[in-house]
């Protein structure tokens, strides 16, 4: 639609609320953003638009003169689902999100990559093997940049590689990728979604869309994602199970990629930094993505040679007294914390807790019993938890991080794993994953060192 002069309300004074509001008013939009967040605590983003001509309405459940408006735009935190946005619809008024605002000004080719974990690793990993090929990627989405912050920079790039959440697709009606890949489907966010099923709807406008040239790389071992293989689009899957015909698997201690028109290459699991059997699941999407991109495999092989991941993402920390300690913060579900655990085929002491998202954490009972020797729960959810994992291991209910790293020194032993890796949202306690997996390192390090780091 045409910005110029529209009436246009932004919902949510986060990243992608600022980032909205600075776009539409440089193109002459009459923008309100409103943020039910009282003014004090948002301060940072008010700050961000000072100078602008935009009018602000914060600290309010409902913006008044919600029929005025032209277009409403979401950030990925907002619920599509609040009885007024749902009003509005019905009056006729569109309800995007960002990515459908930026659609049309987006002259590049779009990579996307979804997955309910291990998407940000991937979108990284993604477009380091691009531009190890030569390409210049932008990289964007729910990675941390916006992607209508990214319009202006298409000059000078090839390809943008967005990370996509189910919320962002949830609004973008339009989307089309070039090329997508969905990672993995485990049940999350089912405070949002009203079941399991309608989470798999969601993610599967990943590859809205798709025509015959476009490619989706799906992940064959995951039942709900290999069911996603139907459209017109080239489909490429891989597995960590068993060999394909095409597509990426692996073999013993290789990773072997087949493509219909394109190389064949074999890549040695020794040579790839980037450590934990999950991580070739994430490996090998990124492989197929870029391979059939034009990347050769050569460079490829380069770039796994030196990637070692992204912080708080089963990120070693420390050793004390023998046992080591992983910041795995950005296990925000049961899946994330189940493939962690799997990574380990040493006793586990296990941190969880915090903000619960309608999970069923008795899926993760099997892998518990026998693997986690403690559990140190703290946060919202630590009776929930205690309750659903009563009598698989000891637990131990604790106020604060300090006090879950403290328990954790003094039950560990020599050749043990103390692991955060929650199965929850980090917002009761921390402002987000990262400051929880900061918070972690600092105390793990004070007990390692002695001393205040």
């Amino acid at each position: 639609m045409e910005v110029t002069g529209a009436r246009i309300l932004v919902v949510g004074l986060a990243r992608t609320g600022v980032a909205l509001a600075r776009f539409l008013a440089a193109r002459g939009a009459q923008v309100t953003v409103t943020d039910a967040a009282p003014p004090e605590k948002l301060a940072e983003a008010r700050e961000a638009l000072s100078g602008l001509p935009v009018d602000l309405e914060l600290g309010v459940p409902q913006p008044s003169g919600v029929w005025d408006y032209h277009l409403i735009l979401l950030s990925p935190g907002v619920p599509p689902e609040l009885p007024w946005l749902e009003a509005a619809r019905r009056q006729g008024i569109p309800v995007w999100g960002e990515l459908e605002l930026a659609r049309p000004f987006l002259t590049l080719p779009l990579i996307a990559i979804s997955g309910t974990n291990g998407k940000t690793t991937t979108t990284t990993l993604t477009a380091e093997l691009l531009r190890a090929g030569g390409l210049r990627p932008l990289v964007g989405g729910n990675i941390g940049i916006p992607l209508i912050s990214l319009v202006e920079e298409q000059s000078g790039h090839d390809v943008v590689v967005l990370e996509v959440s189910s919320f962002q697709l949830d609004t973008a009606p339009g989307f089309h990728a070039h090329r997508a890949a969905l990672l993995n489907i485990s049940p999350d966010h089912l405070d949002r979604y009203p079941d399991f099923a309608a989470y798999v709807a969601s993610k599967a406008g990943l590859f809205r869309h798709q025509g015959a040239a476009d490619l989706r790389v799906l992940n064959h071992d995951d039942p709900a994602v290999r069911a996603l293989a139907a459209g017109p689009a080239r489909v490429l899957f891989f597995s960590a199970r068993e060999p394909l015909p095409w597509g990426a698997w692996v073999e013993g201690e290789l990773i072997r990629v087949r493509l219909p028109e394109g190389p064949e290459a074999a890549f040695p699991v020794q040579e790839i930094r980037l450590q934990g059997r999950h991580n070739l699941e994430n490996i090998m999407a990124a492989l197929l993505l870029a391979l059939d991109a034009g990347v050769a495999p050569e460079a490829c092989r380069e770039v796994l040679a030196r990637f070692a991941g992204l912080p708080h993402r089963l990120q070693y920390v420390a050793t004390i007294d023998g046992v080591d300690y992983y910041d795995d913060s950005k296990g925000t579900n049961v899946g994330a914390v189940m493939r962690a655990l799997e990574g380990f085929s040493r006793p586990v002491l296990l941190i969880a807790g915090g903000r619960d998202k309608d999970s069923d954490f008795s899926l993760l009972a099997p892998i518990l019993k026998g693997r986690v020797r403690h559990l140190v729960l703290l946060g919202e959810s630590k009776e929930r938890l205690a309750q659903a994992w009563q009598g698989l291991a000891p637990i131990h209910l604790v106020a604060d991080m300090a006090e879950a790293v403290r328990t954790c020194r003094r039950l560990a032993r020599p050749g043990e794993v103390v692991l955060l890796s929650p199965a929850c949202a980090s917002f009761d306690m921390f402002r987000d994953y990262a400051h929880r997996g900061d918070t972690f390192q600092r105390l793990v390090r004070e007990e390692a060192y002695g001393r205040k780091t």
